[in-house]
């Protein structure tokens, strides 16, 4: 017995001391990064910028598989549930934080079952509508929707256009007639169309059209008012706080990987992040890293849970229910 005790002393022992080492050969093999959309997209667009700079840095290949369908939690389940040692990451952005209280049906607990290693960027959200809708600026816009409802598009049951149309609603208390679409880019070819009235779209893609003249900017999710679309006024400055809305892209394991683990790929994240040429090339579409002091692992889960709390309370407060 005491032969057999010391055996099992000695491998625990030997476990412990190698944890540590482990960050010292991660990665030592080719690294998955899930992005829970099709190709081409906003999210799949930034994990790719990521994937050839972590590639870069750590010497190793990172590469990008799309996983697509269940409104991201085919993707985020598969992660959920990797082995937790840091070849299989996921890249998400808000929708995570609303899914929580839109699925009730999924194989995983985000909180417990991933692990949030870092914020990587974040926009704001800009309402565009049709040419042709009469309204010229935000007061006459809302001021028509007090009397009718408009003809919203959103790119899917619960996606972040989503629940900003429903949070602006709430707050303005006006009316809108929500059309759902499979995704942002078939929403924004009817807007330009004149089949549908308003969208939430991000500022990188729709500031051309806008500035050819093919759609009205009438609002923004941000503090102030944006350069390049000077004619959408600042939700924040007519609602508050409530309608500043950033859609930010951040990055998980899986739940009980090493700390030192995902404290490396911290660490590498927030180099990649300050490089001036990735900070540029964001700039020029309207993107911001996340703030400095919000890049540390501990402060991930804090806004992680902030976001859940935040959006499970405008799913609910809306009724919007989940497909699944």
């Amino acid at each position: 017995m005491k032969r057999a005790a010391a055996l099992v002393l000695a491998v625990v022992g030997l476990f412990i001391l190698a944890v540590p080492g482990w960050a010292q050969t991660y990665p030592s093999k080719t690294v998955t990064i899930i992005v829970p959309y099709p190709a081409g997209g906003p999210t799949d667009q930034v994990a790719r910028v990521l994937a050839q700079a972590l590639q870069d840095k750590l010497k190793q290949n990172f590469i990008v598989e799309n996983v697509s369908g269940g409104g991201t939690t085919i993707a985020t389940g598969r992660v959920a549930h990797a082995a937790p040692d840091g070849y299989t990451l996921l890249i998400h952005n808000l929708q995570i934080s609303a899914n929580v209280a839109l699925y009730k049906n999924v194989n995983y607990d985000t909180e417990k079952d991933l692990v949030p290693v870092i914020f990587i960027n974040n926009n704001p959200l800009v309402l565009v509508g049709r040419k042709t809708l009469e309204p010229n600026n935000l007061t006459e816009l809302l001021a028509l929707m007090k009397t009718q409802a408009l003809k919203a598009a959103t790119p899917g049951v619960g996606a972040t256009g989503h629940l900003a149309t429903s949070l602006l609603a709430q707050e303005a208390k006006i009316k809108v007639d929500l059309i759902p679409y499979r995704g942002a880019a078939p929403a924004l070819q009817d807007i330009t169309g004149g089949h549908v009235d308003l969208f939430f779209a991000t500022p990188q893609s729709v500031v051309q059209q806008v500035k050819a003249g093919q759609m009205k900017a009438y609002g923004i999710t941000a503090k102030e008012k944006s350069a390049d679309m000077p004619t959408a006024e600042s939700f924040v400055k007519a609602f508050g706080p409530k309608l500043e809305i950033l859609y930010w892209h951040a990055f998980f394991a899986p739940g009980g990987t090493p700390d030192d683990v995902v404290n490396k790929l911290n660490a590498t994240l927030q180099e990649i992040i300050a490089d001036p040429a990735i900070v540029k090339s964001w700039a020029d579409t309207g993107v911001s890293p996340y703030p400095k002091d919000q890049r540390t692992v501990a402060a991930a889960r804090a806004l992680l849970k902030s976001e859940i709390a935040r959006w499970g309370q405008v799913v609910r407060d809306n009724n919007i229910q989940g497909p699944m």
